[in-house]
C-alpha cells in the first residue's frame, strides 16, 4: 500500500473514530445536562436550607413546622394545597414566597392564629427594601421551603423523625421534648439543645424562677408560659411570645415543661 493510500485510510479512521466519540457524547449529552441541573437544584436547596436557619427559625421554627401563636408551619398539606387559594394568589406557590419574603408583612392575615413576629408580623427581608437578604437568597430559601412538598402532600414518606426520640416515659425528657415541639427552641437559649435570641436565656431559669416574685419557682414557670406578658424581662416587649400554650399543650406537656425548666440550675 502507498504512503498516499495509508494517510487517506488513516485519515479516514480518525473521521470515522471522531463521528462516533461526538454521537457517544451526543446520545449522553441530555443525561449529563440532567445531572447538572438536579445538582444545581439540590446546591440551591442546601443554600436555602442555611438561610432559612439563621433568618427564618426564630418565627417558623427550626424544622419550619411554625410556632404555635407566633408563625404558621411551612410544611404542612394545607400550605401546599390551600394557601394560595386562600390569598388569592395567581401564581404558583414558589412565587408567592418569594414575594411574602421580599416585601414581609405589615399585618398577621390570621391574627386570631398567629400574631407574627412584632410589629410588622413579618420584616422586610430584600435588601432592595431595606432587608438584608439578597435575590438569590430569597430564592434559595424558596426553593429550600418548596422541597417540603412531596413530604407535605403525603407522595413521600418522612425518612426521619422531625425531633430527637427521647424516653417520653420520663417527665424531664418529656418536657424537654415538648420544648423542642413547642418551639420554644426558636425563642430561647437552652445551652446545648438551642440558640434562640427572641426571648431570654433560660440557663439558669430553675434557681432564678424562685426569686422573680412572691410565686414558687414552679408556679412563676406556670405563669410565665400561660400568661407570658404578667411577668417581663428587662429589655423584652410584650406581645412576643405567644398566649395560646394553654390551649395548645396538654396539662402533662405543661407539667413536663415545667419540669424540664427546673433542672436549668
Amino acid at each position: 500500500m502507498k504512503r498516499v493510500q495509508r494517510e487517506i485510510l488513516a485519515g479516514t479512521i480518525l473521521v470515522i473514530l471522531s463521528v462516533v466519540i461526538v454521537l457517544i457524547m451526543g446520545f449522553r449529552e441530555q443525561n449529563r445536562l440532567e445531572e447538572y441541573v438536579e445538582f444545581q437544584g439540590a446546591a440551591k436547596i442546601e443554600f436555602g436550607a442555611a438561610v432559612y436557619e439563621t433568618n427564618c427559625t426564630s418565627c417558623h421554627g427550626p424544622t419550619a413546622d411554625g410556632i404555635p401563636g407566633l408563625a404558621p408551619s411551612l410544611r404542612d398539606h394545607s400550605f401546599f394545597a390551600e394557601r394560595i387559594d386562600e390569598v388569592g394568589w395567581a401564581g404558583s406557590l414558589e412565587d408567592y414566597i418569594v414575594s411574602v419574603v421580599t416585601t414581609g408583612r405589615q399585618v398577621s392575615t390570621r391574627p386570631e392564629q398567629y400574631v407574627g413576629g412584632g410589629s410588622p408580623a413579618m420584616p422586610t427581608w430584600s435588601d432592595a427594601f431595606g432587608g438584608p437578604l439578597r435575590k438569590d437568597q430569597i430564592s434559595a430559601v424558596a426553593a429550600f421551603i418548596m422541597n417540603f412538598e412531596a413530604y407535605a402532600l403525603g407522595d413521600v414518606p418522612t425518612p426521619v423523625p422531625l425531633a430527637p426520640l427521647e424516653d417520653l416515659s420520663d417527665p424531664v425528657a418529656l418536657g424537654r421534648a415538648t420544648f423542642t415541639s413547642a418551639g420554644c427552641i426558636a425563642c430561647h437559649t437552652v445551652s446545648g439543645l438551642s440558640t434562640g435570641i427572641v426571648g431570654p436565656v433560660l440557663d439558669g431559669v430553675g434557681t432564678r424562677a424562685g426569686g422573680m416574685s412572691d410565686l414558687s419557682a414552679e408556679e412563676y414557670l406556670r405563669e410565665s408560659i400561660l400568661n407570658p406578658d404578667v411577668f417581663m424581662v428587662e429589655d423584652f416587649s410584650e406581645g412576643i411570645m405567644p398566649q395560646t400554650f394553654g390551649d395548645t399543650l396538654s396539662e402533662e406537656q405543661l407539667d413536663s415543661l415545667i419540669a424540664f425548666l427546673l433542672t436549668l440550675e
